[in-house]
């Protein structure tokens, strides 16, 4: 069984969401070469850094908060499609990829996943049109995930993809790195930090495969 680490490394410096997101900060209050007796840091860092999740509580005032978020939707079976168009990803593109019907946890992978060889930000990423929200949540999907820092296209006027997933409750999982992923069927676990009362959280998210490829 080979498994795969799908979650980009938290580094000073890192891309973040338009550069707004404050990024991650390593900061050392004891240092054993300074004589003390371990090494010990403070990290901080937005809730949207790296590969992290949204909670409801994001785009929906009183939702459901990280450590809220229920862990069956984020631990099982799931399916990797590959969508190699550069436009934003629709509903009739979704149909084409033909995701398998019992699908519930669906990660996307684009030519995005370039963007991680730099720290700077893509304003330029391919993300789901709005149209594609309503069609995942006709098909019961309870988690989905991209390979960039959004869900949706840069700057969203309406946030209409995070709101139909949200309003749902399903897991949005954003920042992955899937390029050395194969499209096909894996076994999932992403695994946020439960940090309480937040609007997202980092998450480490991990995929296993038993499948000969």
């Amino acid at each position: 069984m080979e498994i795969y680490d799908v979650t980009v490394p938290l580094r000073e410096a890192m891309a973040t969401y338009a550069g707004e997101e404050p990024g991650p900060v390593l900061d050392f209050h004891s240092l054993m070469s300074e004589g003390e007796s371990a090494n010990v840091s403070a990290l901080s860092l937005g809730s949207h850094t790296g590969t992290h999740v949204d909670s409801p509580h994001h785009f929906l005032n009183n939702g459901v908060t990280v450590e809220q978020m229920p862990v069956e939707y984020m631990v099982g079976p799931c399916y990797v499609m590959e969508y190699g168009g550069e436009g934003h990803i629709s509903a009739s593109d979704l149909e084409a990829a033909a995701i398998p019907g019992a699908t519930r946890r669906l990660l996307v992978k684009t030519n995005n996943g370039r963007f991680w060889d730099d720290d700077a930000f893509h304003p330029e990423f391919i993300g789901l049109d709005d149209d594609a929200g309503p069609w995942l949540v006709e098909r019961g999907i309870v988690l989905v995930g991209i390979d960039y820092l959004s869900i949706e296209r840069f700057h969203s006027p309406t946030h209409a993809v995070h709101k139909a997933l949200l309003e749902t409750g399903a897991v949005i999982v954003e920042g992955l790195d899937l390029r050395r992923i194969a499209p096909g069927e894996y076994f999932l676990v992403c695994a946020p930090l439960p940090v309480v009362g937040a609007d997202g959280a980092p998450a480490r998210v991990l995929l296993f495969d038993e499948q000969p490829r």
